[in-house]
Formats: C-alpha cells, sequence, structure tokens
C-alpha cells in the first residue's frame, strides 16, 4: 500500500532554526529591557554572558568583546539594569538571547536587597563575630560532609582527603538546590553536633558544608537564616566551601573559616601525611646532629678553657708586680706624709707658751676639783640609795633561792660544756679538711712534683730562675735544683756543648765545662746536660 503524500513542506533543522531566528529579529528589533543581573561570566574570548531574571522569568544576554569595553557600568551580580539591545536566537544550542548594545544602572534588585537586610540583621546579633570562630583542629579523625551524595562534590572531597591523608568522612546526603535545601543543610549541620562521643556513629572533629558552583538563585539556600543559625550555634568546628572563589553566601560570614573550592576544603582539612612524615625525620636528623653538635662544642669548649688556664707563677706575676709598685709608692707616701705632718706640728708649735698651759692647767685643776665634789655627793646619795634597795632586796631572799639558781647555772653550764665540746670538735675536723685539701692544693701547684718527673731548675747567681738560655753566658755561675738535692755548676756555652752519643775529640781547655774540683763528678755532668734540659717556667 502506498505511503499518503502530505503537502506540508519539510525543512531542514538549519532552515527552520535561521528562519525563526528572522522571525524575532524582524519582530522586536532593539528593545529595553529592565532585570536583575545574575549569573555573569568572562570567558578568556572577552565576551560577556550574562543573565537577566525578574521574579518569574530568565533572560540570557550576550555582551560582545568590542562592545564589552565601552560600557558605562560593569555587570555585576545582582544589579538591577535597563539593557539595550536587540533579541535573537543562537540555533546551535536552540535557545534565544538578547544581544546587549548597552547598560544602565536601575537600582539594587530585590534578592541582593533582601540578602543585604538579612546580613545586617544577623551580623547585629554578632553570628558573624571572630571572636566566634573557633580554630580548626590540625590533624581530624574524623571530617563530616553535608553535601549531595551525587554530585561532583563529594567525589572531589573523598579523592583529595585520600590523596593526603585517608581518614573517617562521614557524608549527610542533603539537597543543595531548592526549596528544602536550606533546611536540609541546618539538619545535616545539627545531626552532627547532635551525635554522642564514642557512640556507633562517631562524631566528627570537623565539619565541611560544600557546593559546586552557580547562580545566586542556586546558591539562595545557603543564604537562609536557618542555616546561618546552625553554623554559628555549631559545637564543631565549621569549613564553608559553597560555589566558587567569587561566589559568596551568608554561611560563609558565619562559619569558622571558608574555603574557595570544596577541594580546596579538603586541602585544609587534612595535611600531607608525607610531609608530616618527613618533617618528623628532618626535625628528628635536626635533633641528632643538633646535639653532636653541642657535645663536640662543649667538648672544644672545655679543653679550650683547660688550655687557657694559667701556669702557677704566671697567677702570681700580677700581684707581684702590684705590691712592687705599692711598695715603691709607700716610701714617698711616708716621706710626704711626715713632712706635712712636720709642718703641721712647727705651726702648732708656735702658738704654745708656758703661760697659756698653766693657765690651761689651773683652769682645768679648778673644774676638776668642782667635779670631785659633786661626784662625792653623787657617790653619797648612790651608796645610800643602794644600800637601801639592797636591804629591801635582802629581805626577800633566801638561802633556798640562791641555792636552786646554782644548781640549775651548774646544769646550763654542763650542758653548754658539752655542745662546747661537740662544735669544737666538728670545727676541728672541719678545720682538718680545709687543711688537708689546702696541702693537697699547695703540693698540686708547687713545682716539686715537677722535679720529681725529671725536670731541673736552672737558676743564675742571684738565685732567679732562668728561662732562656741565650741569656747565660759561658762561665756564669749555675745551680741546677732537682728532685732529691741541688747542684752547682758552671755554664761552658753552646758552642762547646758535646752530646754523649757522638764521640769527638777532647775541647779545648777554655770551651771545657768549669766544674768545682773534680771530687764531685755530678755537678760536671750536670753542666753538660744544660743545653738539652727543658726549662721549667
Amino acid at each position: 500500500m502506498a505511503e499518503a503524500v502530505s503537502n506540508v513542506a519539510e525543512f531542514s533543522v538549519s532552515e527552520i532554526s535561521f528562519s525563526i531566528k528572522k522571525t524575532m529579529e524582524d519582530r522586536f528589533g532593539y528593545v529595553r529591557v529592565r532585570g536583575e543581573l545574575g549569573r555573569i561570566s568572562r570567558p578568556g574570548s572577552g565576551h560577556i554572558y550574562l543573565d537577566l531574571k525578574d521574579d518569574r522569568s530568565v533572560l540570557s544576554g550576550v555582551v560582545w568583546k568590542g562592545v564589552a569595553s565601552r560600557l558605562k557600568i560593569q555587570p555585576e551580580q545582582g544589579l538591577e539594569v535597563i539593557a539595550t539591545g536587540k533579541i535573537t536566537t543562537f540555533p546551535g544550542q536552540s535557545k534565544y538571547q538578547m544581544v546587549i548594545d548597552a547598560l544602565e544602572p536601575a537600582g539594587a534588585g530585590a534578592l541582593m536587597a533582601l540578602l543585604e537586610e538579612r546580613k545586617r540583621k544577623l551580623g547585629a546579633e554578632g553570628l558573624f563575630a571572630e571572636e566566634r570562630k573557633r580554630p580548626l583542629p590540625s590533624l581530624p579523625k574524623v571530617i563530616g560532609v553535608v553535601t549531595s551524595p551525587t554530585g561532583a562534590v563529594i567525589r572531589d572531597i573523598l579523592h583529595r582527603v585520600a590523596d593526603r591523608f585517608p581518614l573517617h568522612v562521614l557524608v549527610w546526603p542533603v539537597r543543595v538546590q531548592g526549596e528544602t535545601s536550606g533546611a536540609e543543610v541546618a539538619n545535616g549541620i545539627r545531626g552532627f553536633n547532635a551525635l554522642a562521643p564514642g557512640g556507633a556513629i562517631p562524631r566528627p572533629d570537623l565539619i565541611i558544608v560544600a557546593r559546586g558552583g552557580g547562580s545566586i538563585e542556586d546558591l539562595w539556600g545557603f543564604n537562609e537564616e536557618a542555616v546561618v543559625r546552625a553554623a554559628a550555634a555549631s559545637d564543631i568546628p565549621l569549613i564553608s566551601a559553597v560555589g566558587h572563589e567569587t561566589d559568596w553566601t551568608l554561611i560563609d560570614l558565619a562559619a569558622d573559616l571558608r574555603a574557595p573550592t570544596p577541594t580546596g576544603a579538603a586541602e585544609i582539612a587534612v595535611p600531607v601525611k608525607a610531609e608530616l612524615m618527613g618533617l618528623v625525620d628532618d626535625l628528628s636528623r635536626r635533633l641528632s646532629s643538633g646535639l653532636l653538635r653541642l657535645v663536640t662544642n662543649r667538648r672544644t669548649e672545655l679543653r679550650a678553657a683547660g688550655a687557657a688556664l694559667p701556669a702557677p707563677h704566671e697567677l702570681l706575676a700580677l700581684p707581684r708586680q702590684r705590691f712592687d709598685t705599692f711598695a715603691g709608692r709607700l716610701e714617698h707616701s711616708l716621706t710626704v706624709n711626715t713632712r706635712s705632718h712636720r709642718s703641721g706640728f712647727q705651726a702648732a708649735s708656735t702658738r704654745l707658751s708656758p703661760h697659756v698651759l698653766t693657765r690651761g692647767t689651773q683652769d682645768a685643776r679648778t673644774k676638776l676639783n668642782q667635779l670631785s665634789d659633786r661626784q662625792q655627793r653623787a657617790l653619797g646619795v648612790a651608796v645610800s640609795q643602794k644600800r637601801q634597795a639592797f636591804s629591801a632586796q635582802a629581805v626577800r631572799l633566801s638561802p633556798h633561792r640562791l641555792s636552786q639558781q646554782i644548781v640549775l647555772g651548774s646544769e646550763r653550764l654542763t650542758s653548754l660544756g658539752g655542745r662546747l665540746d661537740r662544735a669544737y670538735g666538728t670545727r676541728l675536723g672541719k678545720s682538718r679538711d680545709r687543711l688537708t685539701g689546702l696541702e693537697k692544693l699547695l703540693k698540686s701547684l708547687s713545682y716539686k712534683d715537677v722535679l720529681s718527673r725529671g725536670y731541673a731548675l736552672v737558676r743564675d747567681s742571684n738565685g732567679q730562675p732562668l728561662r732562656s738560655a741565650a741569656g747565660v753566658v759561658a762561665g756564669a755561675a749555675l745551680s741546677i735544683e732537682l728532685a732529691d738535692g741541688t747542684l752547682e755548676a758552671v755554664a761552658a756555652g753552646t758552642d762547646g756543648f758535646v752530646p754523649p752519643s757522638a764521640p769527638t775529640a777532647s775541647p779545648a781547655p777554655k770551651a771545657a765545662a768549669r766544674a768545682k774540683p773534680a771530687a764531685k763528678p755530678k755537678k760536671a755532668a750536670a753542666t753538660a746536660a744544660i743545653g738539652k734540659q727543658g726549662n721549667l717556667f
């Protein structure tokens, strides 16, 4: 059976699309539209894509790159404007839009006005105050996420947490768009806070409220008062990750921290486990290295301090020099002081005469006689008073009380005598220990112990120790002090010294060591040994 032939014209998709486009452009032409700016997008091409909306409809708009640079105002979300342009279609997506040539401000949009009013109201109650915000835990064990369980947001958060530091994540499923989204988000926040610690379901240490980007209408549920109050009342620290970095909602102000994106919230919530392990290893290595350097430095400082300690004779060098200086000044000071007193005595002697001395003697004798008379009278009165007081006391005295006081005094004297003996013994023991310590210190500082190790102390004819061989002339008388005695020697000079191990011809008589008689061979041997004997000082 043959198909029925229709007389309806057939159009291609492009034909019908461009026909509709031409019809709309011819019907409307240039128009002026008043509405509130919603979603605004600025891609890298330089064009601006936006939405014009009212309470019931949305009109898409586009501002081409050449026109965007000449606009009187830059489009901002929530701004009410009057747009001038033409209505056209976009056949590639079967949608109509307005190509905007000019924008004029017409006042703030209704939604933005409501948002600002709600922001002022809640801010006046202190819900956005910084002092209410709590610090985030450095390493939470459980994280609660309030978001849609089917969106890409939860997958991004779980993936990011697993990469950085795998831990337990609880998801409270909610709608993130629509009329009931605000109530569900508020219930999710309150539900996590209601979990008891240590219960069957672990209580989160941190809450993340997350949603992807969108227009102000899409995100309006996070501006509701119930959500803001639930976020501000949360006992668990809360991160707001609603929208993209340029989007903002009232929950961002009430949360303890705002993240630019949901992935950024996961990065803020948990550290990188590998970085923490590396930090611990680095701190361990630094601690070991620091301890090793500290011990090495202390050992070096101890050795340096030991090497810097002066020799015993150097300790007395400065006091000896000060003593010589003050001794020289003392003689001069005594001479000057004697001269000063002599001058004063001579000046005073010129004012003295026998008459002055006689008159002074007479006055002193007269005054002495007067004082003697007064003393006799006063003594008589005092003796009389003492006698009366003694008589009064004698009546109250008895031998029994005196005997009792004598017994008590004897017992106290005996106790004090015992304490004196014990204190004397203790003091004597401490003094003996101190004397023993000083004796040991004297022995350790004395050069006698150095002589007992094989060294010798060489003095010149004046008894002064020799510190260098350069100042000794041949034939000088020397005194060599050893550990067990003193030897007398004569310096032969360094040119005439012959080491004992090298046999050589006898030296000339004048270069030989002039030891005293041959009966003392030890002195001659000591004279030859001066050249290589180390100087004690």
